[in-house]
């Protein structure tokens, strides 16, 4: 955590499930000189506030991604910045597709462009699986903003700011993780709806995901996509670890849903490397001087890092003991 250590760091969305996590955690380890919670909404930041006391490290602004000035503002005398605002729900970006353009795209602009202009050292923006060879409209304006950071080194060159964008699947214990629905149903005595049974996913908890943020400000030169290596689950094992007497039913795959998750695609993986903790997208163009780690090599040819494919599994007791942690 040597980076951020005595930093003025800034995070947008900071009221969200992963901002609040990685502030604790800052708070905590780091000894931030100053953090700046950025997010929209008045009532998170409250009763945040009531949480954490009266912190004087902590500065509190109310604002929006998508007003650049208030980001300029809000930004001044910040050393890091974690942008994890954005707009998140699959079936709401179908009905709301301009709200999500202009929140998941406009809105990263913005965070670029006031990170230049107030001299910010590094920036880390947060992505999705659902980037990865997209099929909805939401991943689609996520590839666009994890395109916009990783090009924003470019015109950066002569500036101090670098970008990077770490890329991970769904949270365990964020809002939209299934696993306190599938709960509390089962305190219920209802039935359980699966999408489908055939359905995996990725699994990383809230702590590896700060964590790895966190690491990635000490490994970054700029230009990177950060994908953490973790394991797969089967959707019916962890129905089976949260509450093994439950009945399901099958409800189908939601529009824009895939059946698997992909973080790195067949034609990204051409330009990736394994390290032991994690895989790293290399830049397209480099023009800011960017040099691939030296204790890394390639992932083998007609690689893709999907959780059908993974090489590294939950079984149901693994599954039930994190979740008793949780």
């Amino acid at each position: 955590m040597k980076e951020l250590n005595g930093s003025s760091i800034l995070i947008t969305g900071g009221t969200g499930s992963f901002g609040k996590a990685f502030l604790r955690h800052i708070l905590a380890e780091a000894d931030p000189a100053r953090v700046v919670v950025f997010s929209r909404d008045e009532l998170k930041q409250y009763e945040l506030r009531q949480q954490l006391g009266d912190d004087p490290r902590l500065r509190w602004f109310i604002g929006d991604i998508r007003d650049r000035h208030r980001l300029t503002r809000a930004m001044h005398g910040v050393d890091h910045v974690v942008h994890a605002a954005a707009l998140k729900q699959v079936d709401t970006a179908e009905y709301n597709p301009s709200e999500f353009i202009a929140t998941n795209i406009t809105g990263c602009q913005h965070v670029v462009d006031a990170a230049i202009e107030a001299g910010v050292k590094k920036v880390i923006a947060l992505s999705t699986d659902k980037a990865s060879s997209p099929i909805n409209l939401y991943g689609a304006t996520k590839l666009v903003g994890d395109k916009l950071f990783i090009s924003a080194n470019h015109y950066a060159a002569h500036h101090p700011t670098r970008f990077a964008v770490v890329r991970y699947g769904n949270v365990v214990g964020s809002r939209g993780s299934v696993v306190p629905l599938f709960r509390r149903l089962a305190a219920e005595g209802k039935s359980l709806p699966i999408t489908d049974k055939r359905m995996t996913r990725f699994w990383i908890t809230l702590p590896q995901a700060v964590q790895f943020v966190v690491d990635s400000f000490d490994q970054m030169q700029g230009g990177e996509l950060f994908v953490p290596r973790i394991p797969s689950m089967r959707i019916l094992d962890l129905v089976e670890a949260v509450a093994p007497d439950a009945t399901t039913h099958e409800v189908g795959i939601r529009p824009g849903e895939k059946l698997h998750e992909e973080m790195i695609s067949l034609d990204d993986s051409r330009r990736t490397l394994r390290a032991p903790d994690r895989f790293i997208v290399q830049p397209t163009i480099a023009t800011w001087g960017y040099e691939p780690p030296a204790d890394c090599e390639p992932v083998p040819d007609n690689f893709a890092y999907r959780s059908d494919s993974n090489d590294e599994w939950l079984s149901v007791e693994q599954l039930r003991h994190v979740l008793s942690e949780q």
